[in-house]
């Protein structure tokens, strides 16, 4: 009689118990020895209980947060992971809601969360997020595009790309040219993704849309030096909808009811000034060369922010809302 031969997947059977336990186990849902042992079966992996109580105490050592259960929830389960449900869920959204990322892209990474879940989670999970209908970019490209940078960063290296707007029937129109820039950081705003970069044509740090970059590469050249004390916090609180240009100093008196609206965007260290009148007044360096963004965040806000110096943006704000009163471009 011939010996039978073990099965290829026998020698794997502590990273199937270890699979097993992770997919199919939580709090709420406990495996029994009966079950695992079925489990394995399907790999074609037969264990004895034996075997497979020193293999689960193997495990814990391991690491894996194993325990087990009586009555309703009699078996065993893993109940500590590396993201509990809650944190899972929060990424998820976050992944769902990015503009930056394609409803397709979003999909697929909102899958690869679903498996560091069990799977009764990971349905939970997958029911909480709603993605069909948001604002999504049209550029599928655009995670080799933040990758690519990302090296670039890393390596300290310059890149050159493609920039482009779209026209009036909604295709790509190039901008003249390639960029050349030394990346400096990504960072999000108003929903957005930007690269912020040392722009050597302008001598200046310029924001980038990275879902409008294309054909991005990163060069041999070393990154030039951002310019001596900038600061990026600084860099982004002058910034409005992420344009940039020159900085001046701007004196703003708000009501003290937007006091929160003040520290979302310049941050808890801008220097305040208090009166007696229920307002209060900050200075800050404001990008005002295309003051049109900066406009529309104090609009937002009617009566209750002021410009105060310098007198010619005040008096330029003043003829912005004229024309937007008078409808004309």
């Amino acid at each position: 009689m011939s010996e039978r031969l073990p099965s290829p997947n026998q020698r794997l059977k502590i990273l199937y118990l270890y699979k097993i336990l992770l997919d199919y186990t939580d709090e709420d849902h406990h495996l029994t020895m009966p079950e695992i042992i079925a489990h394995l079966q399907r790999f074609g992996i037969s264990a004895g209980r034996k075997a497979l109580y020193e293999d689960i105490e193997a495990l814990k050592v391991f690491g894996l947060d194993i325990v087990s259960g009586r009555g309703s929830n009699s078996g065993y389960a893993v109940v500590g992971r590396d993201f509990e449900l809650p944190e899972l869920k929060l990424l998820a959204d976050a992944v769902a809601s990015s503009k930056f990322l394609t409803e397709k892209k979003s999909a697929q990474l909102i899958r690869k969360l679903e498996t560091l879940t069990s799977v009764y989670s990971g349905k939970q999970l997958a029911r909480q997020v709603f993605i069909a209908d948001r604002v999504k970019t049209g550029n599928e490209r655009i995670y080799i595009v933040v990758d690519t940078i990302h090296r670039a960063i890393h390596d300290h290296r310059q890149i050159s790309f493609r920039y482009f707007d779209y026209d009036v029937n909604k295709q790509k129109k190039y901008r003249e040219g390639k960029r050349v820039c030394s990346p400096y950081a990504l960072t999000w705003d108003n929903d957005k993704y930007y690269l912020v970069a040392y722009y050597a044509k302008y001598g200046t740090a310029i924001n980038f849309r990275v879902d409008r970059m294309d054909q991005v590469k990163i060069l041999p050249d070393t990154s030039d030096p951002m310019p001596e004390g900038f600061s990026l916090s600084k860099h982004l609180a002058s910034s409005f909808s992420m344009f940039t240009g020159t900085s001046e100093t701007v004196k703003l008196r708000f009501d003290n009811s937007l006091m929160n609206v003040v520290i979302d965007h310049f941050g808890r260290d801008v220097p305040v000034f208090h009166s007696d009148d229920g307002t209060f007044t900050i200075s800050a360096d404001i990008k005002t060369e295309k003051p049109y963004p900066f406009f529309g965040w104090l609009v937002k806000f009617g009566s209750m922010v002021q410009i105060i110096e310098p007198v010619s943006l005040r008096e330029k704000y003043i003829e912005h809302l004229k024309s937007i009163i008078d409808g004309s471009l």
